[in-house]
């Protein structure tokens, strides 16, 4: 047997099912029509926040990363809820925009930016996180062309990384942002320019269960940007550090620990260097904000035994939740949270691997797991789905094609 990973304690039953913002998911499959179906709970997504806004110091703002999840309905209700927005193609950009949401509160980072990219940001009045020398150079022309100034920050390849982060994009040969060193000559270069420069992003890592890490980090982060508004000369408008704050995924994982990295971080700020005291300062945010308050819904379409192992064979699989199949970056595959949510609060009674649909032996849901007893038409869940599942899944492998998608 393999355990699964800890359901979020936020998730009850009614009528022994799953219920997701009072309603049991078979009202909610009935009425979206069919499975497979994501659905996400604005009230876990509005209690998310008021628990960060609470540990946190009131004058660090907080930024929605729209790559975890762009669903449209879910995007423009983040909007009244975060100070900003983070993007990193120009089809987020798009999205944002077509959520009514002020180009002053968006920022849109990324290696790639195409020089069509940069022409709609600039068109729209977006902060561009410049990743390198010659993307600056390109915004400047952009900007000269369109007789627009362009909005530049400038993000940071910094020296250092966050231990324990599931992604490191920070610390060594990077392809993101500009090696630290090279950041103050770039600073310089867009001021002549002629440009509007932002500040500085800064990212290192993503997934951290370690409070202590993420706080030793933005420690780190404060001092590499006071370092560089030094070199600058002149006081840093904008510091957006990051984010990296992870939610437990796996058999032993505990929740990130708010009030450590909110009690480090207002110290922090209470000893700010000159150039850093009226900066403005904020963190991005995506899968710690949208990720537990999401459930990928499927039905069980064939139950069969192969040699004596029990096989739940379901509607979906992979296509929609590559990471919960152990396709996105797991080096050792490792169960997520799932129920059988059509008997949410029966016994577990039986060790039955959970698969999806498709022609692969890497589609798999859980593996060697205790659960209830289920059967053809019952529901299982897959928690943690409110990230990177619906949008970082390949719908369109062997033709099975997207899932639905609501907001309850």
């Amino acid at each position: 047997m393999k355990p699964v990973g800890p359901i979020p304690a936020d998730f009850a039953a009614i009528e022994g099912e799953l219920a997701i913002g009072g309603q049991k998911v078979s009202a909610l499959v009935e009425r979206a029509g069919d499975t497979p179906l994501f659905v996400y709970s604005r009230a876990m997504l509005d209690q998310r926040m008021a628990d960060l806004r609470a540990a946190m110091p009131h004058r660090l703002q907080i930024n929605y990363a729209v790559k975890a999840n762009p669903f449209g309905p879910l995007v423009s209700h983040m909007a009244g809820l975060v100070d900003g927005f983070d993007i990193a193609s120009a089809g987020e950009l798009a999205l944002v925009q077509q959520a009514g949401i002020d180009p002053e509160r968006v920022s849109f980072a990324g290696p790639g930016k195409r020089d069509a990219e940069l022409e709609a940001a600039i068109l729209a009045g977006v902060t561009l996180n410049c990743e390198s020398e010659g993307e600056a150079r390109r915004t400047f022309e952009i900007g000269e062309r369109l007789g627009i100034t362009p909005c530049m920050a400038v993000r940071v390849n910094p020296d250092f990384e966050l231990r324990g982060s599931g992604m490191k994009m920070g610390g060594g040969a990077k392809p993101f942002g500009l090696d630290a060193d090279r950041v103050p000559g770039l600073v310089h270069e867009i001021i002549a320019a002629g440009a509007d420069w932002r500040g500085l992003h800064i990212f290192t890592g993503s997934q951290s269960l370690d409070a202590e890490a993420i706080a030793e980090t933005q420690g780190n982060v404060l001092d590499l940007a006071a370092r560089i508004a030094d070199d600058v000369g002149r006081p840093l408008l904008k510091l957006n550090m990051g984010g990296g704050f992870g939610i437990p995924y796996f058999h032993g994982d505990q929740p990130l620990d708010l009030s450590l990295i909110g009690e480090a971080l207002a110290k922090r700020f209470d000893a700010l260097t000159a150039t850093l005291i009226d900066t403005q300062f904020c963190i991005e945010l995506g899968r710690y904000l949208a990720g537990e308050a999401g459930v990928y819904l499927t039905r069980i379409v064939d139950r069969k035994e192969s040699h004596g192992v029990t096989y739940l064979i379901t509607d979906g699989g992979l296509h929609h939740q590559l990471a919960a199949s152990g396709n996105f970056g797991t080096v050792v595959r490792r169960n997520y949270p799932v129920a059988i949510a059509t008997r949410f609060n029966a016994e577990a009674v039986e060790e039955a691997n959970v698969v999806g649909c498709l022609c692969t032996p890497l589609d798999r849901l859980a593996d060697q797991a205790l659960l209830p007893h289920a059967d053809v038409g019952d529901i299982v869940a897959v928690f943690c789905a409110g990230a990177y599942g619906a949008s970082a899944s390949p719908s369109a492998f062997l033709g099975q094609g997207s899932a639905q998608e609501v907001l309850v």
